[in-house]
């Protein structure tokens, strides 16, 4: 009987309609989700006898679209936003299922081991640093150090100007290096442990256009010295030409032997670039004016924290350290898919891949048509509430429509029930 067959064709109608509202309202609700991306209804018709006559609606599937949110600014430095193509790799347990999953939520922070992970825990994938200084080409679970390891001072940079006008002194002494010294300045340096140590240079006028120079250090800072007493360390000559250009430079070599650290550690002190003939004035220099270190510097770091992080646009993280050391501590990696819609959404902003989404193909933020990562920023939902307020609209016209075929059809068989009458 066709009119049974008219309602029931209204009832699929009221099932696929009040489903589509179920998507709205689940785009509506998320409309604030961070990485959130919009589901849209795809109906399909059905044939309900064999000689084409409809047999009413269904969902054939919910699709999602992929177009870009807009990017909100955190405070957060470990908040991160993609622009362009590509998805997060995350990997843990979600839900009690173990795997590799998939976002565009970039809320993650780093936990007690450091390892940056997201809300969840689920652990960031990208490229870790190796201790040969380079990027692994493997991805793992992303772990930044919260120390920096000390470097050892191999080299001391002095850039003075030792006043031409100086009287000549008699040989320097120990026991009395700021009387039998015209100049000198003092720098840190650190050992293999990343302890600081003090070192003085004393600067000695011997002749018109010769000093020598002397570095020392408190004997407790050596191995088998005595606190307290001055122990020289290297030592040499400054030859400056009538110009006041360094012109040669001597250094005995003398190697340190720090408490605890290892032994014979070599520094070379560097006061410019000697020039023999003209000069050189790059570093220190000898003219008619006061005593002056215009510049010191030294290579060695101590032990560090970490103080911050900044991430490039290339996924590149930069440990921020309290002694001063900035490097690369890993790099974020993205995947993107040949179907994107092939995805399967497994909730709490994830997502997981399947057949039809084809094999992650996974690298570096702005290679290989991936986007670029945005630091201390997030994607918002893509949701538009003007559209989904108009799905609400249509989806519930097109309910009200469907109840109007079963009530009628409903009317149409009561009448037939009273022909009897």
């Amino acid at each position: 009987m066709s009119i049974l067959r008219s309602m029931h064709i209204g009832v699929s109608g009221l099932r696929a309609h009040a489903e589509a509202l179920g998507v709205t309202g689940d785009n509506i609700s998320n409309v604030n989700t961070v990485g959130f991306k919009q589901s849209r209804v795809q109906f399909e018709d059905m044939i309900g006898t064999a000689n084409g006559i409809g047999g009413g609606t269904r969902i054939d599937n919910v699709q999602e679209s992929w177009a870009q949110g807009a990017l909100l600014a955190t405070d957060v430095e470990t908040d991160m936003a993609i622009s362009g193509d590509g998805l997060f790799v995350v990997e843990g347990s979600l839900q009690g299922n173990p795997g590799r999953y998939y976002s565009r939520a970039g809320q993650f922070h780093l936990e007690k081991e450091g390892y940056l992970v997201n809300s969840d825990g689920l652990r960031v994938q990208g490229y870790n640093m190796l201790d040969s200084g380079v990027l692994s080409s493997a991805t793992g679970d992303l772990q930044i150090s919260a120390n920096a390891e000390p470097s050892p001072t191999a080299e001391v940079e002095v850039s003075a100007n030792l006043n031409a006008e100086a009287d000549i002194l008699p040989a320097f002494s120990l026991t009395d290096p700021l009387g039998t010294s015209n100049f000198s300045t003092e720098i840190s340096v650190y050992d293999s442990l990343g302890a600081a140590h003090d070192i003085t240079i004393f600067f000695r006028r011997d002749n018109a256009n010769s000093w020598e120079w002397f570095s020392t250090i408190d004997g407790g800072e050596l191995s088998g010295g005595t606190a307290g007493t001055l122990v020289q360390g290297d030592a040499g000559t400054l030859t400056f030409g009538t110009n006041g250009g360094l012109t040669d430079v001597t250094s005995a070599g003398t190697t340190w032997d720090f408490v605890n650290a290892t032994a014979a550690q070599a520094i070379t002190f560097d006061f410019g670039t000697p020039d023999a003939v003209d000069g050189g004035f790059d570093g220190t220099t000898q003219f008619a004016s006061s005593f002056t270190t215009n510049a010191l510097s030294q290579d060695g770091l101590g032990v560090g924290n970490v103080a911050g992080l900044s991430i490039a646009q290339d996924g590149t993280i930069m440990g921020l350290f309290s002694n001063g050391e900035r490097r690369a501590m890993g790099q974020i990696a993205l995947a993107t898919f040949r179907s994107l819609i092939g995805l399967e959404r497994v909730g709490q902003d994830m997502w997981t891949t399947t057949i039809s989404a084809g094999d992650p193909i996974i690298g570096t933020p702005g290679s290989g048509g991936l986007g670029s990562v945005f630091s201390s920023s997030l994607e918002q939902s893509n949701v538009d509430l003007g559209t989904e307020f108009v799905n609400l609209i249509s989806f519930q016209r097109g309910f009200q429509a469907n109840s109007k075929v079963i009530t009628t059809a409903d009317e149409m068989f009561a009448e037939l029930v009273n022909i009897k009458r």
